[in-house]
């Protein structure tokens, strides 16, 4: 077996949620304050997916006070408590850079339907 795969497989975690490039997500981050660890969250939209394995990263980007802010977290950092998934988008990119230029609705992703099948006919 790779040495490198064998290396990274102790790092990652198993728990997290299937999530994808274009839905909002909220991060629940662990903050050290002197000798205590307070939990922040950071809730926006999944810019981007890159990388594999141990090195794996994504993108999240929120408006703050009329600011955008973007953060980059590695998927398998120990500095991650949990990732919820708040609603799933519906896009057709793999990057989603273009949202950096628009601001208020034109920001927004749409939402993806829920997959329920319509009542048949009779």
């Amino acid at each position: 077996m790779d040495k490198i795969k064998l290396v990274e497989g102790l790092f990652e975690r198993k728990e997290l949620p299937a999530f994808n490039v274009g839905d909002t997500i909220k991060v629940l981050v662990k903050i050290p304050e002197g000798d205590k660890v307070r939990i922040h969250p950071f809730e926006g939209t999944v810019l981007e997916k890159r990388g594999s394995g141990a090195s794996a990263t994504f993108t999240v980007r929120k408006i703050s006070y009329g600011e955008g802010v973007e953060r980059t977290f590695p998927i398998y950092s120990s500095s991650i408590e949990n990732i919820e998934v708040v609603r799933r988008g519906k896009v057709h990119r793999a990057r989603l850079f273009y949202l950096r230029g628009k601001m208020g609705k034109a920001a927004k992703v749409a939402e993806q339907k829920s997959e329920e099948l319509a009542p048949t006919q009779a």
